[in-house]
């Protein structure tokens, strides 16, 4: 599938445009989200298995026009899309990349290997939404057919710009479908996810039972009782220590959050970075975007001592598809056990509370199994462009599933659930539980 390079001056909001004669499609590479209309991004999303709002053309925008997200930070737009008739058919977030920060799949060994080699890995192409491992749709698309084409287009697009590799990042089952028809290398991760239910009677593989033949939980007293008696005990144990603290929690949802909680957010946020001695990835007009862009898709915790504000936790909501996302947290004050009460237990009273069916915790953390998030696989997709180097991440991708699935049979060995469900008990028995 050859490329025709038209005169990008003939297309004013885009960096290129070239022709698809084969499958009648017209490629446009964009130079930022902004010059691709809102409403045919969005569009396209809605129609993704998958979708959530990381992907939402407000979001994306945003991190461009704060400055998150820039060429000079080392994330050169270069949106793909494929056009019929005047339409959109597909599309996806595609970065020239110098560097890896800021993605959570990590290939520095890679980098490291070309380097021995006196080859370049850099810049590379990825598919991704910056500093946000969030799984979902990536490749947006109207149909099967015009997401392999997309995909095609992407390896042309990487193999003109004479790029070292291709990566798509924590995306979606029919986009890793897409990426394995086309030859591209697939790569499993793990991440720790909580489902609002019960667990079902059934043998080791508990990841497995259909979410349909669940129940959703009652309250958290519900959701404790189907923890196994040392987990259940030690939630309790770091509640208390909060509670005892003094440490009480308002929770803002949308546009309840004003200007003076988004500031103290981001004085948490960054102060966590800073900690650490490392700058954050996102500045304060990110979040002012946010609120003025996709306040419905915010939800605030903040934690108050005394009338005042010590710490607190941002999780992002999609309020149709009823899922929750772990995102920020920051404390001004060390009080033992904040960080578990504010980012995993406030959350899933409120997710529990308002009949959200998930909570993404986000990437890492073996603590979160503690909590009831249980790992779940995340996958990824690679095309490298030097033969040799291909065929070395595929032995080195082999080895590496063999090992991701030795560590989930031991993650299921610890897992924090009972063998069987538990009962619904009525509110007066759930007023006193048992330890």
């Amino acid at each position: 599938m050859g490329f025709e390079l038209i005169d990008a001056d003939a297309a004013p909001h885009a960096t290129a445009q070239r022709a698809l004669s084969a499958v009648n499609y017209r490629t446009r590479v964009f130079a930022a989200p902004q010059d691709i209309s809102a409403a045919d991004w969005n569009g396209l999303l809605a129609q993704q298995q998958g979708a959530t709002p990381f992907m939402r053309h407000e979001y994306l925008a945003a991190l461009h026009a704060s400055g998150c997200a820039q060429a000079e930070a080392g994330w050169q737009a270069q949106f793909l899309s494929l056009w019929r008739d005047g339409e959109l058919h597909a599309a996806c977030p595609l970065y020239l990349k110098n560097h890896s920060r800021g993605e959570y799949v990590f290939d520095g060994s890679w980098a490291h290997a070309y380097a021995q080699h006196g080859l370049d890995y850099f810049p590379k192409a990825l598919v991704a939404v910056p500093f946000t491992p969030v799984p979902g749709a990536r490749l947006l698309a109207r149909d099967d057919a015009a997401r392999a084409a997309l995909v095609r287009a992407l390896i042309e697009h990487a193999q003109s710009e004479n790029l070292s590799s291709l990566h798509l990042l924590f995306a979606s089952a029919p986009d890793l479908a897409a990426c394995r028809s086309a030859g591209l290398l697939l790569r499993q991760t793990v991440q720790f996810h909580w489902t609002n239910h019960a667990p079902a009677p059934h043998p080791p593989g508990w990841a497995d039972t259909a979410d349909a033949d669940r129940q959703p939980f009652d309250d958290f007293e519900h959701f404790l009782a189907s923890l196994q008696q040392e987990k259940r005990k030690k939630i309790r144990q770091e509640r208390r220590k909060v509670e005892q603290a003094g440490v009480r929690f308002r929770c803002l949802l949308g546009p309840e959050i004003k200007t003076a909680d988004w500031d103290f957010f981001y004085h948490c946020y960054r102060r966590t970075y800073l900690e650490h001695s490392n700058q954050p990835y996102l500045n304060r007009e990110f979040f002012q975007l946010q609120a003025q862009l996709m306040p419905q898709h915010w939800l605030l915790f903040v934690a108050e001592r005394a009338g005042q504000a010590i710490a607190c936790s941002l999780v992002g909501i999609d309020p149709n598809a009823r899922v929750a996302y772990g995102r920020y947290w920051g404390a001004l004050e060390r009080v033992d056990c904040l960080h578990f009460e504010a980012c995993y237990y406030q959350p899933l009273i409120w997710c529990i509370a308002h009949g959200y069916l998930r909570f993404e915790g986000g990437a890492q953390g073996e603590h979160k199994m503690a909590r009831a998030l249980l790992p779940v696989k995340t996958g990824s997709a690679h095309w490298l462009a030097q033969p040799a180097f291909a065929h070395a991440v595929e032995r080195f991708l082999q080895r590496e599933d063999q090992g991701l699935a030795l560590y989930l049979e031991q993650l299921d060995q610890r897992t924090p659930l009972k063998t069987s469900p538990p009962a619904a008990a009525g509110a007066k028995q759930r007023a006193q539980p048992a330890a």
